[in-house]
């Protein structure tokens, strides 16, 4: 699905001493399947996430996606494409403050009718909410409910690619898991790429890519295979 070829980004590009981001490296994601990037922070995780995504324009080299270059695609496509084939969560979960729990993932749908609502729901209890919790406004729901309500509105358009940047900061080992899980299901039918410190959570995945300072490093068959 994703091929990345040289990829580099520089920051502070016009100054002597330049930051390197990403290092230039190459790297093949497949269509489908959990796949976790673990590193000390600083070691360029975000920055790839962002740049395949198209979050970010990297300073040099090529991403493609399903065989089509994404790095220098118009405005238009580039919004087409998140909307259409990406899902995000960031470690910060972005919900609207005046909306409830299943408002919010509802309002991520192509379409707002029963069905969209019935799934949202069902998203949300997969996810462990359920009750008067799917009708709280996110200033009433604790951090970790929070980021579920963000992690159940990335699904809702089953996306192709499912971007998760420390998806279980904000919870506990139980409810980690739990998601961790649902996560995992989901990526046999789809590519789900995680972001986090903590490599227990990836104990089921697929591949496990480590980073340091810019560059990948060990590529792990996960202790799911």
């Amino acid at each position: 699905m994703f091929s990345v070829k040289n990829i580099t980004m520089i920051y502070d590009i016009e100054k002597e001493n330049k930051m390197y981001a990403l290092g230039g490296f190459d790297l093949e994601l497949p269509d489908t399947g959990l796949i976790g990037f673990i590193g000390p922070s600083g070691s360029g995780k975000s920055t790839l996430m962002y740049c395949l995504s198209t979050l970010k324009k990297p300073t040099a080299g090529e991403i493609l996606y399903n065989g089509k270059d994404i790095i220098n695609i118009k405005n238009s496509e580039r919004e087409n494409l998140r909307r259409k084939e990406f899902g995000f969560v960031f470690q910060r979960h972005f919900l609207i403050p005046y909306m409830p729990a299943v408002d919010n993932v509802v309002i991520a749908m192509d379409e707002n009718n029963t069905k969209a609502r019935e799934r949202a729901e069902g998203l949300l209890k997969e996810l462990g909410l359920c009750g008067r919790e799917l009708g709280k406004r996110p200033s009433k729901l604790s951090g970790g409910q929070r980021q579920r309500v963000a992690i159940a509105r990335a699904m809702a358009n089953r996306p192709s690619v499912l971007f998760a940047d420390e998806p279980t900061a904000a919870l506990d080992h139980e409810n980690a898991f739990s998601v961790m899980r649902v996560l995992k299901e989901y990526s046999k039918k789809h590519l789900v790429l995680v972001i986090t410190h903590d490599i227990s959570i990836l104990k089921d995945a697929d591949q496990i890519i480590e980073m340091w300072d810019g560059m990948t490093g060990a590529v792990k068959g996960g202790e799911g295979n």
